[in-house]
């Protein structure tokens, strides 16, 4: 009975992780697709010259 809990206690883990390792990726997917489009798309600044699209 305890060797069948800890198997099902390690799928369940398992799948959890998994899940959340997928929805990480669809978050970093995500950020990158923003950063690139940031990138290209970003306001003239002085002088006609391209401006930095982030603060720091």
């Amino acid at each position: 009975m305890a060797a069948l809990l800890i198997v099902l206690l390690l799928a369940v883990i398992l799948f959890g992780a998994g899940f959340a390792l997928k929805a990480l990726w669809w978050a970093a997917l995500i950020v990158l697709v923003l950063w690139l489009v940031g990138f290209f798309v970003r306001p003239a600044g002085v002088g006609g010259k391209r401006g930095r699209w982030y603060r720091w």
